[in-house]
């Protein structure tokens, strides 16, 4: 009789917890996808960081904008469903006083999904295209660039740590 109600309270125990199972919540800490780190510097002077004034910053079809003032380090997303960002980068966007001006940039990449669990799904690395990975045009009708130069400091987009692009005006 003892053994068979150990037995009966063991099956009961392991039934009970048999039936539970790990919560399905993303942590906050868990890495994502990271964003393109680009930073802005002299064309004077490629070792002196510059801060940019109004720049306006919308990426292709999209409805918003990018707002910075006054920064020389922004961070931008890029898309995962394609091979390809486009964004149109205006300075002096707001200023009254000075030149406003639009320049168009392409950034070029491959995409490679990471899983990362049951809760967190997918996030996505990006390699930039080092023969073309930045494309830059002008809207029709302008001739003048104001990012001068493009540089790829790092074509690996793996994490927002690491500078990826450097920018010159």
């Amino acid at each position: 009789m003892k053994n068979s109600l150990k037995i009966f309270f063991l099956l009961l125990t392991t039934g009970l917890f048999s039936g539970c199972e790990k919560d399905d919540i993303c942590a906050d800490g868990t890495p994502t996808t990271p964003r393109l780190i680009i930073e802005f510097y002299s064309k004077d002077n490629s070792t002196v960081r510059k801060i940019v004034a109004n720049l306006k910053i919308q990426g292709e079809g999209a409805a918003t904008t990018l707002n910075f003032n006054q920064v020389d380090t922004i961070e931008l997303p890029l898309k995962t469903n394609e091979n390809f960002t486009n964004y149109s980068f205006n300075i002096n966007s707001t200023s009254s006083t000075a030149t406003n001006n639009t320049d168009l940039i392409r950034f070029n990449y491959i995409v490679n999904d990471i899983y990362v669990s049951r809760a967190c799904g997918f996030k996505s690395f990006f390699n930039l295209n080092l023969a073309n990975g930045v494309v830059k045009t002008n809207p029709e009708g302008d001739d003048f660039f104001w990012i001068e130069n493009v540089e790829i400091v790092k074509s690996n987009v793996e994490t927002e740590e690491d500078v990826h692009i450097k920018m010159y005006f």
